[in-house]
């Protein structure tokens, strides 16, 4: 067995403490537990084989963050602009004075999707970060065709 020891600020442990309680955890190491396994599982991607061929993936990817953290902001928007190939679509929602919820849409390799994604959760001052990936196949269903002016193109369809 392995030990670890993590830091909370008050609210957040007398939320989890809250959350224990709801849940009816014996102890605080099996809610941790059962909350790493919840990760491990929305990081489900990751690895798994499909029977159809998954050329890529695209996630809606959102997170709280603090606007009055200037260099958290900073950070925020270069890794954006660092896979400006990735990011198709940025949408930010102000929730008060100092919060906002951030919504960044990237398409990609479901490596490099889910590496972009982690770290933009990751970053010291994200809260509430969570990515939901969708695989995509290469739309073999759809034979290749045209749309003028548009050249011609195969589809990336949502693996069901």
């Amino acid at each position: 067995m392995n030990r670890f020891t993590i830091s909370l600020d008050e609210q957040l442990a007398r939320q989890f403490e809250m959350l224990i309680a709801q849940k009816r955890y014996t102890s605080r190491s099996e809610a941790v537990r059962d909350l790493i396994r919840y990760g491990l599982g929305r990081a489900g991607l990751r690895g798994m084989q499909f029977d159809a061929v998954v050329s890529s993936c695209i996630a809606s990817v959102s997170y709280v963050y603090d606007t009055r953290e200037g260099a958290l902001v900073t950070r925020l928007q270069a890794l954006r602009h660092a896979h400006h190939g990735m990011v198709t679509a940025c949408n930010q929602t102000p929730l008060d004075l100092g919060s906002c919820l951030e919504c960044v849409v990237l398409r990609g390799s479901i490596a490099a999707v889910h590496d972009v994604a982690d770290q933009l959760m990751s970053m010291r001052g994200v809260r509430h970060g969570q990515a939901n990936v969708v695989a995509l196949t290469d739309g073999a269903a759809m034979p290749a065709h045209a749309h003028p002016p548009v050249p011609t193109h195969s589809h990336l369809t949502p693996l069901n």
